[in-house]
């Protein structure tokens, strides 16, 4: 059962609150990634996004002995993400910041994209959808939660999730499209 990510972070949170530190870093590198890429999904600056997740964990840190066991940590720390996220957002009176990237492709075969390829491309395709679609696109498939889950952490309805995640992929593949053209086979 320990290998159950919602054990392994009620254990975790368990340590934490008996003033174990060392498992506040395993907490937060569990939960990195996709937090800064929540955040990084509404802000559209690796920088700041950067900033504010380490705000987040500071809040966390600090109210972890506030949270009720029967929700998932996930559901209440991606909460936290997006509306600090949000606030940031409201803060710099801005919308978002569309950061254009140049690619260099490292595919040794023409008939394929490395790994590494492959995500960039990915990110770049999400980067271009709507702050909505991208931030429950990345709730869904990068986070793997429920539309339930999604609902608490954004205060979106559950027709709107549906709606942004169908409308999302739709677009996403478009993204992708323009971006690879026939190579977008290639792409996993």
């Amino acid at each position: 059962m320990k290998n159950n990510p919602k054990t392994r972070d009620y254990d975790l949170i368990r340590r934490i609150n008996a003033g174990d530190i060392a498992a506040f870093k395993e907490l937060v590198q569990a939960h990195k990634d996709v937090s800064l890429s929540l955040a990084y999904s509404i802000l559209r600056n690796q920088m700041l996004a950067e900033d504010v997740l380490q705000n987040v964990f500071i809040k966390v840190y600090q109210k972890l002995h506030t949270f009720e066991y029967n929700a998932t940590f996930t559901t209440w720390l991606y909460r936290i993400v997006v509306n600090t996220s949000y606030n940031e957002l409201k803060r710099q009176k801005t919308n978002s910041v569309s950061v254009e990237q140049v690619l260099e492709i490292e595919s040794t075969d023409s008939n394929t994209l490395s790994e590494n390829d492959q995500k960039k491309y990915i990110h770049l395709a999400l980067e271009k959808l709507r702050p909505d679609e991208s931030l429950i696109m990345r709730l869904f498939y990068l986070g793997e939660l429920k539309i339930r889950e999604i609902e608490e952490i954004t205060g979106f309805n559950a027709s709107k999730i549906k709606v942004d995640l169908h409308r999302g992929r739709e677009n996403l593949h478009f993204h992708l499209q323009q971006l690879l053209g026939d190579d977008l086979n290639y792409l996993l």
